[in-house]
């Protein structure tokens, strides 16, 4: 069985988060994606990884324009396992938050949360300030997961591409799609007799 899932990229600082996400998931043949970028996403997607518009949006089984508020996921009957926000921007939080429906992003997470299906936001931004922990607060009480790309240390990674995968692999996670891109953490008494192995 088919399973469909959306990928948004807005305007944060992050883009690969969002690519990379798709990258996985093209490996799963049991998967569709739907992708969306909005106009900043995709001055993103140039600024930070060089990439051009038909290589990213040839990652996707289905690509939407953002401005398409007609389109098939803006409707309830279009049935999804899920939509991710990565990166999602502080703009983009707050028009959720508030149930702001003015593009298609916005939109297709208003539709997720209302049929009771998971939205995960990648929010990126830091400091926060009071709007910003408010409107996740209010996602959260919508059964939105807010979930900022923020590195874990403790499998000791050896590259940026590391810490990116592992971020990924959590979110595959929460959409219960099979990853490897981050294994399961093997409890600390295992990490200790496997560096105790590595030592000369």
């Amino acid at each position: 069985m088919t399973r469909r899932l959306i990928v948004a990229i807005t305007g944060a600082s992050g883009a690969v988060y969002g690519v990379r996400l798709l990258q996985a998931l093209r490996d799963l043949p049991e998967v569709q994606t739907h992708l969306l970028v909005s106009a900043a996403g995709w001055l993103n997607i140039e600024q930070e990884l060089g990439r051009g518009r038909r290589e990213i949006e040839a990652l996707a089984d289905v690509v939407h324009n953002v401005r398409d508020v007609g389109a098939s996921i803006a409707s309830g009957s279009f049935r999804s396992d899920g939509m991710v926000v990565a990166p999602c921007s502080m703009r983009t939080l707050a028009a959720i938050a508030q149930g702001m429906s003015d593009n298609l992003i916005t939109r297709a997470a208003d539709v997720v949360l209302k049929e009771r299906r998971r939205l995960v936001l990648m929010v990126r931004e830091t400091p926060l300030n009071l709007a910003h922990l408010r409107n996740m607060t209010a996602v959260t009480e919508m059964g939105g997961i807010v979930f900022p790309p923020v590195p874990a240390f403790y499998n000791r990674p050896q590259s940026v591409d590391e810490l990116i995968d592992h971020t990924v692999g959590r979110v595959l996670d929460l959409l219960d799609v099979s990853q490897t891109l981050s294994p399961a953490w093997p409890g600390l008494a295992s990490a200790r007799a496997a560096a105790n192995e590595e030592a000369p």
